[in-house]
């Protein structure tokens, strides 16, 4: 498990006079990479130092609002000079502070656009502070951040603001104060946030987390930040470190990330097994279709696994609490394959479960239920529509009478698998209560899944 925390003041004189031990610590706390964020020029220098020491510590430059009264044409020079180091990831902090008003309102916007404008020039991201200023901070960024990816770092707006940010390519960046027991918009804002979009960060010293609020904050606290928002998305510390440090390579461009997908894949304490990447539906809210990666696993295959391959990559069944076929592909369009691994599995002491689009039966063009019974303890049906019309527009399934062949499959699913689950995304279009008035009708259990909620 390693974490990167994406925004922190390590050049302050709040660390002079332990900052070497407060790095070894972060190293201790399973925090592999620190961006560390200037704010004035003098935290510029200071920060490229830093970087130059300290292998594990990346730098973003730029000029906060608070100090934007400071920036002349000397400086925007400066930081496009140091712009050549190869430690900086990003520009920042830059942005909006109407909070404290340390810089004229005036200045501060001009200031922001000029330091975007040198982002657009130099391609790297930016690092974006708003507070008490979310309209000019938006409007800013749709106007002068076309082409410029970046973080909203120590997100405090809205979910509007989120979803204004992420349309256009914005990542948001989590903090300490998530844990405050009173911070309950913040808190449904990190459930919210679709796991591509998600960074963690300190913002240390300052904003400590819960349990170690009222001290200094420093890297290794970012662990508890981490835990507390995995808890709040149902998944594990370990998926979180995962997906938020994927995103932050991806975004700062620290270290080469390999094309090579997974046919195994841990979430929670489940096995995933992703044994194609072929589907016979063609959903527009499925995740295949705008990213290769689900919880911080790249899942795209360069060639389908054989059985062997599989049981080698499972290691001991007993180890988890259920194997899953799943993946980015319809597992039951390689029948043989779920057959062997689910027999060897069965074999092992372990227990199997198949998320699949219902069509098994119309891919092989026979009743492939009771070639399943006694190798599949759970099957997960996705239904997603309460009628053939929706099902046909929403799903886009390759063949005809897709829906009422699906409903057929769930009816002799029964007869062979112990458990037989349907779920649907949960997309403005479709009729939740319908859908369970359909899951009673045939006698199985409804799950809602929220849609950008993958795995």
């Amino acid at each position: 498990m390693k974490l990167i925390d994406t925004h922190c003041h390590l050049e302050m004189e709040e660390f002079d006079k332990d900052r070497g031990e407060v790095i070894q610590r972060a190293k201790e706390s399973d925090v592999e990479y620190i961006i560390n964020i200037a704010s004035d020029r003098e935290s510029n220098i200071k920060g490229l130092r830093l970087s130059a020491e300290h292998s594990e510590i990346y730098l973003s430059v730029g000029i906060h609002p608070h100090n934007t009264k400071s920036l002349n044409e000397d400086v925007y020079n400066e930081i496009r000079d140091w712009l050549k180091h190869p430690n900086v990831v990003a520009i920042g902090e830059i942005g909006l502070d109407y909070h404290y008003m340390h810089s004229p309102k005036e200045t501060q916007i001009d200031a922001f656009k000029k330091q975007l404008a040198i982002a657009k020039d130099s391609g790297l991201p930016v690092i974006v502070h708003s507070r008490e200023a979310k309209d000019d901070t938006m409007r800013i960024l749709k106007e002068a951040a076309h082409g410029i990816s970046g973080v909203l770092h120590c997100f405090s707006g809205n979910i509007d603001m989120a979803k204004n940010a992420m349309e256009m390519g914005f990542y948001i960046s989590i903090a300490g104060p998530v844990t405050f027991q009173n911070a309950k918009n913040l808190k449904e804002i990190a459930r919210f946030i679709p796991d591509e979009y998600l960074l963690i960060e300190t913002d240390a010293p300052y904003l400590s987390p819960v349990p170690m609020r009222g001290k200094r904050n420093e890297p290794s606290f970012l662990k508890y930040t981490a835990q507390f928002i995995a808890d709040l998305r149902g998944i594990s510390l370990p998926d979180i470190a995962r997906i938020t440090t994927l995103n932050a390579k991806r975004l700062f461009k620290i270290e080469r990330l390999t094309g090579k997908g997974k046919i195994t894949y841990e979430i929670r304490d489940s096995l995933y097994l992703n044994i194609t990447n072929r589907c016979t539906n063609r959903c527009g809210f499925c995740i295949r279709f705008h990213t290769q990666y689900v919880k911080g696993h790249n899942l795209t295959l360069e060639k389908e696994p054989s059985t062997q391959e599989i049981i080698n990559a499972i290691g001991d069944p007993k180890a988890y609490k259920e194997i899953v076929f799943c993946g980015l592909g319809e597992p039951l369009l390689r029948l043989d394959v779920v057959k062997g691994v689910s027999s060897w599995i069965k074999k092992m002491g372990g227990e199997v479960r198949i998320n699949t689009n219902g069509h098994g039966n119309l891919i092989h063009g026979r009743n492939i239920l009771p070639e399943l019974q006694g190798l599949v303890d759970s099957l997960s049906v996705s239904i997603d529509a309460e009628d053939e019309t929706k099902y046909n527009e929403i799903c886009k399934p390759v063949f005809k009478n897709a829906f009422q062949s699906v409903l057929s499959f769930i009816k002799e699913a029964k007869k062979n698998i112990p458990e037989v689950k349907i779920t649907v995304v949960n997309l403005p279009e479709i009729s939740i209560d319908k859908c369970r008035a359909l899951a009673e009708e045939l006698g199985v259990e409804l799950r809602i899944r929220e849609l950008d909620v993958v795995g």
